[in-house]
């Protein structure tokens, strides 16, 4: 599937290690990303916190789940200014915008502004989700990718794409390498949240689901690629 500007959604886990940051990891994704942007593809990014903090899965047992969810929410802000200053160290030309803007560090998502970006050959990560709690990252990416009029959504996971079953407890499970929307609903299988898949669905914007961890998988994703599993009509 041919595609020039592309919404790539990763998880905050996809960043971490055994601390909060995989840095050999993120300077290769970085690369991969930089790779495919030379070559042509507009990139923008939305990035996950949970390697540092994930609202919903708050335990602590006094965190009101709104400001849970705002903590991970500026979690999202610190991976982000680590992968702005990875893709900066290698040359790529790169901005970040927040649904929470700081004055002087990160300004707010202006769509507009970041369609001009995009078209000047200057990756866009966008941070803190949508800026609302009890909304998860992946509804910021279907967001993101409207307001930026993105060609795909390509939501990077730790499996291959999408199976009939969760191929870690059972090894029989299928893939899929092609679904419509109506499959995914039909088959009762789960691509992203509820609300983004819909938003998706409803936009008319492919959703390609591939991992992340395998070598090349990443770029081949970025330049169009047909690895993973494709969601479209």
């Amino acid at each position: 599937m041919t595609s020039k500007r592309v919404l790539l959604k990763l998880s905050g886990e996809a960043l971490a290690d055994q601390g909060i940051l995989n840095h050999p990891f993120i300077l290769s994704m970085c690369r991969d990303i930089y790779t495919a942007q030379q070559r042509g593809q507009e990139i923008g990014l939305v990035i996950g916190g949970g390697n540092i903090m994930r609202g919903g899965l708050d335990n602590s047992g006094y965190l009101d789940r709104v400001t849970a969810d705002q903590m991970g929410m500026l979690a999202t802000m610190m991976n982000a200014l680590a992968l702005r200053d990875a893709l900066a160290s290698i040359g790529a030309k790169v901005e970040i915008m927040s649904a929470f803007p700081i004055s002087g560090l990160v300004p707010p998502v202006d769509p507009v502004h970041a369609k001009q970006l995009l078209a000047q050959k200057t990756i866009v990560i966008f941070a803190a989700g949508t800026g609302n709690p009890f909304v998860t990252t992946d509804t910021a990416a279907s967001l993101r990718a409207m307001e930026i009029e993105a060609d795909v959504v390509l939501k990077a996971t730790k499996v291959d794409g999408i199976y009939s079953m969760d191929p870690r407890k059972h090894p029989e499970a299928e893939i899929y390498t092609f679904l419509t929307f109506d499959d995914v609903i039909a088959k009762k299988l789960e691509v992203m949240d509820l609300g983004a898949f819909e938003q998706c669905r409803e936009h008319n914007i492919p959703i390609r689901v591939f991992n992340v961890f395998a070598p090349g998988m990443l770029l081949d994703a970025l330049l169009g690629q047909d690895v993973g599993t494709l969601v479209a009509k």
